[in-house]
């Protein structure tokens, strides 16, 4: 049985069309020996040549017809069938200027079909991958169909599959893959199969990242001191990545301090045009991170996935996603001068979010593209997740081009970068009218409308015009507790706490800053905002001002070029001044590894209940993220960090307000240090050189000494240590048989918790420190770890036992269950006892009982994490009931094995009064071949209550999931079905 038959045991039915149209195709067409040309009998011949023809009465839409018989006989040919691609016939050399050729490639041109012409250039990227891998098997001539037809067939929601060029790791998300990998190796093993099929058959680029904590600051040291606690926290998951660097094919490793995924991938791993083994086409990347999508600022098409996806993908799997719709974001004019990289891409986030793209792909075209540096495209692109789209796509023209250049690529590799974008219609060339593209929906933006801004104080998309902030300051001490309220009396919005700080008098109110962070791949990979936040410095110090010394200071650069271009341009000594010196090459503060705070600071917050601030260049403000005592987390601009570090509040007019008194004791105010766009362009222009691009990544695997000398074994199957608290043998395959267990019945669950609306990933799968009265801490000290080396959940995800307990382990968790309540505790229904999550979920289980979850909108919004679905699966979790779900996460729960349900428009457990304290039947059809991609399901409750909901299985691969109990046991049963 074939790979995909096996996968769709029970719905073949649904497919059968697709089988035997391929079927029907592959039976008439063969290879000539020596040309690319497709040859058959005449009959067959004459059908081949309308195939490609699709204004023909033969089109391919007319081809796909034939019988279950011929389907059943493709099935037995596919293992030479299947090889076969579809379009061999438009495989076009591509020329090099000088004579000879770049290789060979699939010309969209060579199609002849006008609706080519009209396609988004994101969709183009698509649809060149679904030609290139058209096999009849994995991908059809008629998913190729449902792309060329994108403007009509996008809004029915169909199907396609997609296959990435490449897979993108950071280290939080890479150790779960490569754990999964690894067991999976086990279980091919235990069924009696070759384990070394399990290996990557795409390129798979991992960056450790994101486990450098900001322990040590405003030193000259920094970086060395945190590098080595790093290595000391992590010498275990550092030792088992570097063995899967080794024992797994086509993985390149990164080592620690060697800078931010993002930004490495967009300065060096991007390929923008792939040539391999002579055959050209578009790079394409999935990411385990959500910001993955930062890529498509540079024209290379990129999203974020759940871990579970990516590992498919790796080992050859298409991705199955619905064909999106496409948002034209029209850009005319230009930045004005002071206004910043981050005041767009905050202006845009929430103009998308207004807008409404989930699900769906941006694309940025228009006059204002003309001058829009590259580096301020990745920064828009960057925080796709936080506008909702799956990605914001800025096609390749000739600014991409000059920032290839300028980061080292070659010459000769930019030419056939153009020469194959331009033969393939895929490039932009501001200088030609080009036929009009036809987008689903469109805004537009005058870039000379822009203002200064921040977004907070707790998420990303709630923008604040700067000449507001004071005001919405005020606004959100006075209103109710939620996103812009803290509910503090009016009668103690003014006090002053008292305290020494090291043996000095200070003071501390609400709204003052204890954290400013420059930080994140968002805007580190930027030198006209890193660059312009050192010239906020210099001028700072020119004028006496200093910071005040118990606020955290940092600065972690995206790369060792940001360090190079610092220190050319004489700037980094200001930023030192004033404490932002550079404590390492990750992500920090913007995950939440900001370290601790000084105590005698966190003791003056959490004892006078102070509403301290965290300002940051990062991507994500959610409650708990960046620091457990900062209530109030501000998204800033790496000048405006600076600029809020030496105010030292949030609670200022910097139009009206004084920052400082200078040297000479007269008042400095916010224009006194704001460097105008012309001195930044000057710096930027003088500073940053192709040269220091290159000296960074000719040598960024063989650079870290402490990398070198860890010891791994060189085997392919990992010896598993059972003492070990960071990586442990995950219990997925424990009982794995080459039956799928099919869909498994929900009755009579208890909630094991309730929730309102935006609850984040972060509040599921917490990544950052491990409280000391957790589960998860229980389990470490059971173990002999001291609770100095408790580390975080994010550095300990390679092993579930500290997973599972860490699961819904924030503090700042809301569930309705406990009225009011904040943290990390639920109700365990059956006996009204209050516990931990993972105490309940653990009775529950011992009981044999199912649980569910209640949520409102936007369920698992944040970054793409797939513990926040496997957690929930080990915790015994079956469904998640919710009136909306973030893209990846939705995916992640059914890679899991966990059904996701929405309510219908208009309901919510709120409106259908429903407590928690219910019992929930799910009537989902008991065999996969009854269930339907958005089915409508009934719920019933053992109170008498009942409503419906739709089932949110999107395509029939997610059901063919579920049918297995997940996607890894799907593909491992497939690996080895394809074989027998």
């Amino acid at each position: 049985m074939t790979l995909f038959a096996a996968a769709l045991t029970g719905t073949r039915s649904r497919i059968s069309a697709s089988l035997s149209a391929a079927a029907s195709y592959s039976a008439c067409v063969s290879l000539s020996p020596s040309t690319n040309s497709i040859s058959g009998s005449p009959p067959c011949s004459t059908a081949a040549r309308n195939f490609h023809d699709w204004r023909s009465p033969l089109s391919h839409r007319a081809a796909v017809r034939s019988s279950t018989v011929v389907a059943d006989r493709f099935e037995r040919r596919f293992a030479t069938a299947a090889s076969r691609n579809s379009y061999e016939g438009i495989l076009t050399p591509l020329a090099k200027p000088g004579g000879g050729e770049f290789g060979k490639y699939y010309s969209l041109p060579a199609l002849d079909d006008p609706r080519i012409d009209r396609l988004p250039f994101s969709v183009r990227i698509l649809l060149e991958s679904a030609i290139r891998n058209c096999d009849e098997f994995q991908v059809t001539g008629k998913d190729v169909e449902k792309i060329i037809d994108w403007e009509n067939s996008a809004p029915k929601q169909v199907e396609i599959p997609f296959k990435p060029a490449r897979v993108l790791l950071q280290d939080f998300t890479g150790v779960p893959a490569v754990v999964d990998l690894a067991c999976m190796r086990d279980a091919m093993n235990k069924l009696g199969s070759d384990s070394n099929k399990i290996n990557p058959l795409v390129p798979v680029d991992l960056v450790i990242d994101h486990s450098v904590q900001v322990d040590v600051a405003r030193s000259e040291n920094a970086v060395q001191q945190n590098m080595i606690l790093e290595f000391q926290r992590n010498k275990e998951r550092f030792a088992f990545l570097k063995w899967g660097s080794n024992a797994f094919h086509n993985m390149l490793v990164i080592p620690p301090g060697s800078g931010i995924v993002h930004q490495v991938n967009l300065e060096y791993l991007a390929r923008v045009v792939f040539n391999n083994g002579g055959i050209l086409y578009p790079d394409s990347v999935v990411g385990t991170d959500s910001h993955t999508t930062m890529i498509d600022g540079l024209g290379v098409a990129g999203w974020g996935v759940g871990g579970i996806e990516a590992e498919a993908a790796m080992l050859g799997q298409p991705m199955s996603m619905v064909l999106p719709g496409v948002v034209g974001f029209k850009l005319s004019g230009k930045l004005r001068s002071g206004v910043t990289a981050t005041d767009l891409v905050l202006t845009v986030t929430q103009m998308l979010r207004k807008h409404g793209v989930v699900g769906k792909f941006v694309e940025f075209y228009g006059d204002g593209m003309r001058e829009l540096p590259l580096a301020d495209r990745a920064t828009i692109a960057n925080m796709s997740p936080e506008y909702g789209a799956t990605m914001g796509f800025f096609p390749v023209d000739h600014v991409a081009l000059q920032y290839l250049k300028l980061t080292g690529r070659s010459d000769e590799t930019v030419a056939m970068i153009e020469s194959y974008l331009r033969a393939n219609k895929m490039f932009v060339d501001h200088s030609q009218v080009e036929v009009e593209r036809v987008y689903s929906s469109y805004l537009e933006l005058n870039l000379e409308e822009v203002e200064p801004c921040i977004s907070g104080p707790k998420r990303p998309h709630d923008r604040v015009p700067l000449k507001e902030m004071k005001e919405d300051w005020q606004s959100c001490l006075d209103s109710k507790v939620g996103f812009k309220g803290f509910a503090i009396p009016h009668e103690s919005q003014k006090k002053v706490v008292d305290f020494t700080f090291k043996g000095e008098p200070a003071q501390i109110k609400h709204g003052d800053v204890v954290i400013a962070a420059i930080t994140s791949c968002t805007n580190t990979s930027n030198p006209s905002v890193m660059l312009g936040a050192a010239l906020v410095a210099k001028k700072a110090c020119d004028l006496g001002l200093e910071v005040k010394p118990w606020i955290k200071t940092s600065l972690a650069p995206g790369s060792g070029v940001v360090t190079k271009y610092l220190e050319k341009s004489g700037l980094q000594r200001y930023l030192n001044q004033l404490g932002f010196h550079i404590v390492g090459y990750g992500c920090t503060t913007c995950i939440g590894n900001s370290g601790d705070i000084d105590e005698a600071v966190a003791s003056a917050v959490t004892q006078n209940d102070i509403v301290a601030a965290a300002v940051l260049s990062g991507n994500r403000n959610f409650e708990g993220r960046v620091h457990p005592h900062t209530r109030a987390n501000y998204l800033a601009s790496p000048p405006l960090v600076v600029a809020y570090a030496l105010a030292g509040t949030v609670d200022i007019d910097f139009d009206k307000e004084s920052i400082g008194t200078s040297k000479d004791g007269k008042k400095v105010y916010f224009r006194d240090i704001w460097p105008t766009s012309e001195e930044i362009a000057n710096v930027v222009q003088s500073s940053v050189l192709p040269d220091m691009f290159k000296s960074t990544y000719e040598t960024i695997t063989t650079e870290n000494p402490m990398w070198n000398q860890l010891q791994v074994p060189p085997t392919s199957l990992y010896t598993w240590d059972a003492s070990s608290t960071y990586i442990h043998d995950p219990p997925y395959f424990k009982n794995i048989t080459m039956s799928p267990p099919g869909p498994h019945p929900v009755k009579d669950a208890y909630c094991l918790l309730s929730f309102g609306d935006s609850i984040t990933t972060d509040h599921i799968s917490p990544a950052g420190s491990i409280h000391k009265d957790s589960p998860a801490a229980k389990y470490l000290v059971e173990r002999g770890v001291e609770r100095k080396d408790f580390n975080s959940y994010g550095s300990r995800r390679g092993n579930d036992e500290v997973m599972a307990r860490g699961t819904f382990a924030n503090i700042r968790l809301v569930n309705k269950l406990l009225k009011g309540e904040v943290g990390p505790k639920t109700i365990h229904i059956p006996s009204g006892e209050k516990l931990s999550v993972f105490d309940a979920a653990m009775q529950y289980r011992a009981d044999g009982h199912d649980t569910v979850i209640l949520a409102g909108a936007e369920y698992g919004s944040g970054s793409s994490r797939d513990w926040a679905a496997k957690g929930p699966m080990l915790l015994g979790v079956k469904a998640v009931i919710a009136k909306s779900f973030e893209r990846i996460h939705r995916s992640n729960l059914v890679g899991m094995g966990i059904i996701p349900l929405c309510f219908k428009s208009g309901e919510d457990s709120e409106t259908l009064g429903l407590t928690g304290h219910e019992r929930f039947t799910i009537h989902l059809p008991i065999s996969a071949a009854d269930i339907k991609p958005g089915q409508d399901v009934p719920i019933t409750t053992d109170n008498g209550k009942s409503f419906t909901c739709t089932v949110r299985f999107d395509t029939e691969v997610e059901l063919a999931y579920y049918n297995h109990g997940g996607i890894l046991p799907f593909v491992i049963r497939n690996l080895i079905s394809a074989n027998q």
